[in-house]
């Protein structure tokens, strides 16, 4: 059995109106430095946000989420961001803003196998 390490965790979220701070939790991104892991997980439920917010442009929604997957994955179309460290992405995207999509305060945890360990925050926080 592998060892378990420490990794930190935020939660994605959708909000619509940032002046009402209301959300929906849409993703997942984990990373270990010590198991050299990042990685996020999105799922957006469009009936589920139509609901919350009829006014919203879920294809541009998509568009930056992609933007975001990009960077997480050190995707050279990632652009600037996309080409640092895992440890300097992981905290590009957790860093706090003020903009549609947002992460929560970055939580740690422990696992030796932090891509399960993302399955199942996933499934516990989004889906």
């Amino acid at each position: 059995m592998s060892k378990s390490e420490i990794y930190e965790y935020a939660i994605i979220r959708l909000v619509p109106k940032v002046e009402r701070e209301e959300f929906l939790n849409i993703g997942v991104i984990l990373y270990s430095k010590r198991k050299d892991y990042l990685d996020i997980k999105i799922h957006i439920d469009e009936d589920r946000i139509s609901a919350f917010s009829k006014d919203l442009d879920v294809a541009m929604i998509k568009e930056y989420l992609d933007g975001w997957i990009k960077v997480c994955k050190g995707s050279k179309e990632g652009g600037p961001i996309g080409k640092l460290d895992m440890h300097l992405r992981f905290r590009w995207l957790t860093a706090n803003r003020s903009t549609i999509i947002q992460s929560s305060k970055v939580h740690p945890g422990y696992s030796s196998d932090p891509a399960e360990e993302l399955d199942k925050l996933f499934l516990k926080f989004v889906v």
